[in-house]
């Protein structure tokens, strides 16, 4: 007599009938199908002896299942990731968790020409001057506050422009009367000479070294025909009636008093005390 040879569920004889191993317990295909098989992670239904079936993770799916989440893919030997539980191809999870440009928002997928500041990302199309709107890809630039200017347009928008050329300063450069200026264009009106750390003085909004000023445009002292530059001991000066004079010339013609802030006399290009003046 045959030993009986039956399904551990529905005790049916399985002698010539297809089964299942299932821990190693014999499982007609009904039962199998029933009680034993996964549920895919896809469609929910069992996932039959019949059908092919792929696993990752402790999940289960139908071989046709087996697709991207979000492009409808399928993933049977493509390679694949998770993304929040989610089997997706390797480019709709890059679009899903990859790094988003800070201009577009859109994912900068990798291998794409991307620029990179601040632990941030754009697309390199995407990183743009906040003014000219222009790309800025390789080129240098600045920024002011949370904006990004390239070079030209920074200058523009926020450099000192010097009083000459009325060119951007970029660096260094001078203020005389609250104006800024290259270095090199503060010259000396007459000789071009650079005035920048040397002395200088000025006349009618014109600026001249001290050796132009004395020969080109400084009054002559009618005490002692030099010129009144204003420096050293020609500081101070006085003026009477058009003519001009060193403080230490303003003298006496006879007796050589000193006459600044005091009474005098005038006699053609000469000055008297009042007490010459009445023996003249």
């Amino acid at each position: 007599m045959t030993d009986r040879f039956d399904c551990f569920y529905c005790r049916d004889n399985l002698h010539g009938k297809k089964y299942v191993m299932k821990d190693d317990k014999h499982v007609c295909v009904r039962c199998f199908d029933k009680l034993c098989a996964n549920s895919c992670a896809e469609c929910r239904r069992p996932i039959g002896v019949d059908a092919k079936e792929l696993h990752h993770k402790n999940r289960y799916w139908h071989e046709g299942c087996f697709r991207c989440a979000r492009c409808a893919k399928s993933l049977v030997s493509e390679p694949f990731c998770t993304v929040d539980n989610k089997i997706m191809c390797e480019k709709c999870g890059a679009r899903q968790e990859g790094t988003r440009c800070q201009a577009c928002y859109k994912v900068v997928m990798p291998g794409s020409k991307n620029v990179e500041y601040k632990h941030k990302v754009w697309h390199e199309e995407c990183f743009t001057c906040f003014s000219c709107k222009e790309p800025i890809r390789s080129q240098s630039f600045l920024t002011k506050g949370d904006d990004i200017y390239c070079t030209a347009c920074h200058e523009k928008k926020f450099s000192k422009h010097c009083a000459c050329c009325k060119e951007a300063i970029t660096t260094g450069g001078i203020t005389y009367q609250d104006q800024p200026w290259h270095s090199e264009c503060f010259v000396c009106s007459t000789c071009r000479k650079p005035l920048a750390g040397t002395r200088f003085t000025a006349q009618e909004d014109k600026v001249y070294c001290v050796d132009c000023f004395k020969t080109s445009v400084a009054k002559k002292c009618c005490g002692c025909q030099n010129p009144i530059t204003g420096f050293g001991r020609g500081t101070n000066v006085v003026n009477y009636e058009g003519n001009s004079w060193h403080e230490y010339c303003f003298n006496c013609k006879k007796c050589s008093l000193s006459l600044a802030n005091k009474r005098f006399v005038l006699k053609g290009e000469d000055i008297y005390c009042t007490d010459c003046a009445k023996k003249l």
